[in-house]
């Protein structure tokens, strides 16, 4: 399955052809609203091994973490270290970046997920 491209990033919106999002989870095949509080997710310490587990479990090989347009979203170590332990090529960037790698990434069909938070 093909990965959804974001059209288009605005400071606190994400489109992709899955819906219009603040933060989004994107995946091969689908996606949807990242809502941090499922996991207890804030600023810091950051992106935790529980918000990536749904873009495994969906198929993810490759996943691109945002770390917000300031760059203010950290990423737990733990999470790192479970992505590397299942060989999940990961790649961390501001969110232009980020949206920019995992667009590349899923043009070319590569089976890649990611986290996107689309304010600071």
């Amino acid at each position: 399955m093909t990965s959804p491209l974001i059209d288009d990033l605005e400071w606190g919106q994400i489109t992709t052809v899955v819906g219009n999002f603040k933060d989004a989870k994107l995946w091969p095949g689908g996606g949807r609203d990242w809502d941090w509080t499922e996991t207890g997710t804030h600023h810091s310490p950051g992106i935790q091994p529980a918000d990536v587990e749904e873009l495994l479990v969906n198929g993810s090989r490759i996943i691109v973490l945002s770390q917000g347009m300031w760059q203010k979203l950290k990423t737990k170590p733990d999470t790192l270290k479970l992505l590397k332990h299942k060989d999940i090529i990961t790649h961390v960037f501001n969110t232009e970046a980020a949206v920019k790698r995992y667009n590349e990434l899923a043009q070319e069909d590569k089976p890649v997920g990611g986290l996107f938070h689309s304010t600071c």
